[in-house]
């Protein structure tokens, strides 16, 4: 085996706010937890194993295998790290796969233009390249063929190969994604934060493009998220294993399962209901979710529970603050007034807003979207029943209080009587 393909340690980038739920993933999928940033998760394995991960993976953005770690004062340092490493066993040279895309990130006294990184390693990887193969590949910003990323931090390199080529966010469903769409692995991070296990309903008004609704539908059929890509990092790579990737696949396509849980998405814009019945028809999941064009109020709540999930505009990139006031409180109306038995969930960036709802908050869960940070509010939504039941219960347990205060007295009276007939 190649020294640079042996069990190494796999760096997966995601949003900031979401590692618990990628380290969730990980564990699930078989893969140690050995560490937990603000914005990756780091595991380990095989080259090979990067290719599982991009195939089930539904809240990483990049995974990054280390190959080499080296130390580097100046960039010349750098340029000889990376020219001693041989890349003619993992890039390739010639053919449709002969191409590269240098990537890095610096935080190193010696440089203030990480453009210079960037020229600098592509230099001595090429270099490398010509040296041993009489060739050098092409070279360029495009992340659809080979990536490698270094991360230069003081005077530490450290020298990691993208095996997701463009980020995994990008699934290709997305064809029409209209203003301000949430990315797909945040909508997968919310929904493995509701706990929504695939089974209830799945309401989702106010749904835009549609992501939140159809990464619902692609959870509850079990459908591996990687399976709407054809191009990864990893395909352009030496050593990559065309036959293991057709039966990573296959065995992928065959784990989907079909679930009786009712996905419900509306807007009341007809053109956001026609662009996300489109992407969700690219998704392959447009016959799980039920459609309609209304009000966010006059969406259909099913009789059997669930969970209600709205992301509204929250005054950052659309929308008008003060009108926005009024919107939130008519979302907690709906709560109240429409889904009882339902836990409710408002994904927002502006907490002032998130009070106007009107609701105590059971749980406040903390997200980014870009660099805006946001909440997850959740609400749990008694039926009127259930409320009767709670008050009852409340007034019950004051009726036991007040008998508590008497009990002493009563016990004490008692003894007193016990004490005189036994005399």
């Amino acid at each position: 085996m190649k020294n640079w393909m042996r069990q190494s340690k796999i760096l997966i980038t995601c949003p900031k706010g979401i590692p618990p739920w990628l380290a969730g993933e990980l564990r699930a999928l078989g893969f140690p937890v050995l560490a937990e940033g603000e914005a990756a998760v780091e595991t380990e394995g095989m080259l090979a194993d990067t290719m599982r991960l991009n195939l089930h993976l539904r809240t990483g953005h990049r995974i990054l295998f280390h190959i080499a770690a080296f130390p580097a004062e100046n960039p010349d340092g750098l340029y000889r790290g990376l020219r001693e490493l041989p890349w003619e066993e993992i890039l390739h040279a010639r053919g449709e796969h002969a191409y590269l895309c240098l990537t890095s990130t610096a935080d190193t006294p010696t440089i203030n233009d990480a453009r210079f990184v960037n020229l600098k390693a592509k230099d001595a990887i090429v270099d490398r390249m010509q040296e041993k193969c009489g060739l050098r590949p092409d070279s360029g910003p495009d992340r659809d063929r080979a990536v490698v990323h270094v991360y230069w931090k003081g005077s530490e390199v450290a020298v990691y190969l993208d095996t997701s080529g463009e980020p995994l966010s990008r699934r290709g469903y997305r064809k029409i994604p209209l203003a301000a769409p949430m990315q797909e692995t945040l909508a997968a991070a919310v929904i493995l934060a509701t706990g929504w296990n695939g089974r209830g309903g799945f309401v989702n008004p106010m749904c835009g493009s549609g992501t939140l609704a159809i990464e619902a539908a692609l959870f509850a059929k079990g459908k591996a998220p990687g399976l709407l890509r054809s191009n990864y990092g990893f395909i352009h790579l030496q050593g990559f294993d065309p036959a293991a990737w057709r039966a990573l696949r296959a065995a992928a396509h065959e784990a989907g399962k079909e679930t009786a849980a009712r996905i419900i998405a509306t807007d009341i814009n007809p053109e956001a209901v026609a662009a996300a019945r489109q992407n969700a028809r690219t998704a392959g999941v447009e016959r799980r979710i039920e459609f309609s064009v209304c009000p966010f109020n006059e969406t259909p709540i099913p009789e059997r529970g669930g969970i209600v999930v709205l992301n509204p505009p929250y005054g950052e990139r659309t929308g008008d603050l003060p009108s926005l006031i009024g919107l939130y409180r008519e979302i907690g109306d709906f709560f109240k007034q429409r889904c009882g038995g339902y836990r409710g969930y408002i994904f927002t960036g502006n907490a002032a807003l998130g009070k106007s709802v009107g609701l105590r908050t059971k749980r406040r869960i903390p997200f980014f979207n870009s660099a805006i940070e946001c909440r997850l509010l959740e609400y749990e939504l008694y039926e009127g029943s259930r409320r009767k039941e709670k008050e009852a219960g409340g007034a019950k347990m004051q009726a036991l209080s007040e008998a508590a205060k008497i009990i002493p007295d009563v016990d004490e009276r008692m003894g007193r009587v016990l004490s005189d007939s036994i005399k």
